[in-house]
């Protein structure tokens, strides 16, 4: 029998030992979102096999070195919901889960809230992050999660895909579902006065139904996401607005764009058609450096 895990594993008690000796390099082997094989059990069930995914998000496993976490598989899109006070989210964060997801080339949708904190100043930085991020291809929505009714227009986004919601804890993931399904009645976390950043609410990812055809998978705040399964000369394939320009560099597939000569990539942080974050971001996802900044 077939089917789709929807928790965690919570629907299914076991699964064959084999499965864990067949190469897996995963924290989690089985997903949220997965394709399974299982058979049944009495009212339980023993999964035999994972079927083939089209795709999935994953980051390197904070636990186990080496190992990958899978946050889900088979998704139609990304959520990145971010905020730029109480807390802020680096703009490292962002770029790295958008390049996991440009990996197997799922769609992004990043979504501001928290709109209605920002100053003057704060907005016009929110509006030149928009149009950053609009230029590399992915959607963005400016919200507040708790009063605002464009709350409607993240749900016409959502409708008829499987939506995996990232973000830093404190960001409003348990607030904007509570508003597109207020049946769930999810908890939500306090800021710290100390730290300005949010408190744990979700302790594992979960995959919800709002309609026949649409499904919101939450996620545990992320503090950190670390890169797995990349190569470094792979990673400007996955910057859309490095893609075409790496071709003209020098050395070709073999520039890491970091201080080699003639490097397409250098000469567009120069000139600004690259933004300079995004240039950083890349940086530090080449070097190995905090997967925090």
């Amino acid at each position: 029998m077939r089917l789709q895990v929807k928790m965690a594993c919570a629907m299914l008690v076991a699964w064959r030992g084999k499965l864990r000796l067949e190469g897996f390099k995963e924290s989690n082997p089985i997903a949220v979102g997965d394709r399974v094989q299982f058979e049944r059990v009495g009212k339980e069930g023993i999964i035999t096999e994972i079927l083939p995914r089209e795709n999935h998000m994953l980051r390197q496993s904070v636990k186990r070195t080496g190992h990958a976490s899978v946050l889900a598989a088979n998704i139609d899109q990304v959520l990145i919901l971010a905020t730029l006070k109480e807390p802020r989210t680096s703009l490292g964060f962002i770029d790295r889960v958008l390049v996991t997801a440009e990996s197997f080339r799922i769609p992004q949708l990043i979504v501001f809230n928290k709109k209605d904190l920002l100053t003057a100043d704060e907005l016009a930085e929110l509006d030149g992050l928009t149009h950053l991020y609009q230029q590399i291809g992915a959607n963005v929505l400016l919200i507040s999660a708790e009063q605002d009714a464009e709350i409607e227009n993240v749900q016409l986004h959502l409708q008829g895909k499987v939506t995996l919601v990232a973000g830093h804890s404190g960001v409003g993931k348990s607030t904007l579902l509570n508003r597109l399904l207020p049946q769930l009645q999810l908890a939500t976390g306090a800021i710290s006065n100390y730290s300005k950043k949010g408190t744990h609410t979700t302790t594992f990812a979960e995959m919800f139904q709002v309609n026949e055809t649409t499904f919101i998978i939450d996620t545990p705040g992320i503090k950190e996401w670390g890169l797995i399964d990349m190569e470094q000369q792979e990673i400007s394939d996955y910057f859309p607005e490095m893609r075409d320009l790496r071709l003209n560099c020098k050395f070709g597939s073999r520039c890491l764009h970091l201080n080699e000569p003639t490097c397409a990539i250098l000469d567009a942080v120069e000139s600004g058609t690259i933004a300079v974050s995004r240039y950083n971001s890349y940086v530090s996802m080449v070097t190995g450096e905090d997967t925090r900044k």
